[in-house]
């Protein structure tokens, strides 16, 4: 049998993101984010290629962010509960972290590898926050999907996306556990 480490383990099977909203200060310091971000950096990247970035956004950011997002969505008529809500996801954070998309030209690893190598690090960020004792959660929403925002918002290039925010804080409250897949009704096992 394989060398277990039990505590990785445990953590995995309780592991439960922090709704957003309930994330306050403080928030971890430049180096204890660094660290955290040099845990995400290590997520699977076939053929090496680094395909995301990390873009820290520290309150400043997260406000002007706020102010962007009731713009577009205006202009955009969205109704109010939904133009709320995504103005809050900015307005009330401390700290989030985008993690961008940011697909390199390869004749080995296609596009779509090298986007699923964006969403693990977005997990790996998640996971080592939460693993570390932040509170944490993974954030998109419609503006995430929004070209201007993209360009106006953070400047991204034309080829790169948002594959999520990690907002990460001190948590107020522990949120209650969540229902969980079905594990029969979602796996197959094959034997030939």
């Amino acid at each position: 049998m394989p060398a277990r480490n039990q505590a990785a383990v445990d953590f995995l099977l309780s592991r439960r993101s922090r709704p957003a909203k309930t994330l306050i200060g403080p928030v971890p310091d430049h180096d204890t984010l660094r660290t955290l971000l040099t845990a995400a950096a290590r997520t699977p990247d076939h053929g090496k290629l680094e395909p995301w970035r990390f873009v820290v956004l520290e309150k400043a950011a997260l406000t002007r962010l706020s102010e962007l997002v009731r713009d577009l969505g205006a202009a955009r008529d969205l109704d109010e509960m939904q133009l709320t809500k995504a103005v809050n996801q900015y307005a009330t954070a401390e700290l989030a972290v985008a993690v961008i998309c940011s697909p390199k030209p390869s004749e080995k690893v296609p596009e779509i590898e090298q986007v699923y190598s964006a969403g693990a690090a977005c997990l790996a960020l998640l996971n080592v926050a939460l693993a570390s004792g932040w509170g944490a959660n993974w954030l998109s929403g419609w503006a995430s999907h929004d070209p201007v925002f993209r360009d106006q918002g953070l400047g991204l290039a034309p080829h790169e996306t948002i594959a999520g925010f990690i907002h990460i804080g001190t948590e107020k409250m522990a949120p209650p556990e969540r229902p969980r897949p079905d594990l029969d009704a979602i796996t197959t096992w094959v034997s030939e």
